[in-house]
């Protein structure tokens, strides 16, 4: 289990953009978090895939305290999450090919050995075409690059997927493919999932249930 227990969070201690916050994601289990731009929903997804240090509370994994984030972080932990951002543009190397990008964990773990067969496997799940795969990411729309985002998030087989508004710049037909490869992938592996939005319809369409977060400041979470 994923348990984040009264979370404060944010860039400066004396104005933190998310205040005493909990929050639980069973295994398998695909959780909504909805709420308005600016309410502080981003620093919690990064607080829960430990890519951000919370000014207090606790994040639990499995029962055990995480004492370390972002590269201190024990690497059973790191690879244990795969996440997605909003923005593909900022968050791919723009120096890397698709395939490349896809590989990039992989290398970083010392597994390059599985590049050969992962990286087709995943660009063809995700919908990416094998001209694609030789494309820098300013040779490719944004959609094109969310599949090779989203490939690269999977490509360590994360027991925990986090995804940041994951759909919000992407058409119907691209946004619908992509959560289908996130559902495939949750079914055959019991990953859980924590999808941040602001689309209510998508949140509870997509999800086991979906917690609505109040106005920025609001101390209170409700599960719906």
């Amino acid at each position: 289990m994923l348990e984040l227990r009264s979370i404060t969070a944010g860039y400066d201690r004396h104005a933190p953009v998310v205040r005493g916050v909990s929050l639980t994601v069973e295994p398998g289990e695909a959780v909504g978090l909805l709420g308005p731009s600016g309410c502080g929903k981003s620093t919690l997804a990064r607080v829960a895939a430990l890519l951000h240090h919370p000014d207090s509370g606790t994040v639990r994994l499995d029962g055990t305290p995480v004492r370390h984030w972002r590269h201190r972080a024990p690497r059973e932990l790191r690879t244990a999450f795969g996440v997605v951002f909003q923005q593909p543009r900022l968050s791919a190397d723009p120096r890397l090919r698709l395939a490349d990008l896809i590989a990039e964990p992989l290398r970083a773990t010392g597994r390059r050995k599985e590049i050969p067969g992962r990286v087709p496997e995943l660009a063809t799940s995700v919908g990416l075409t094998p001209d694609l795969l030789g494309r820098r990411p300013h040779e490719v729309s944004d959609g094109q690059l969310q599949r090779a985002c989203l490939a690269r998030a999977l490509v360590l087989r994360p027991r925990w997927l986090v995804c940041d508004e994951m759909t919000a710049m992407l058409d119907a037909s691209t946004a619908a493919a992509l959560v289908a490869v996130v559902e495939n992938y949750r079914r055959t592996t019991g990953a859980g999932l924590l999808a941040v939005g602001h689309d209510r319809t998508l949140l509870h369409r997509w999800c086991d249930r979906t917690v609505h977060w109040g106005k920025q400041g609001d101390e209170r979470i409700a599960t719906g």
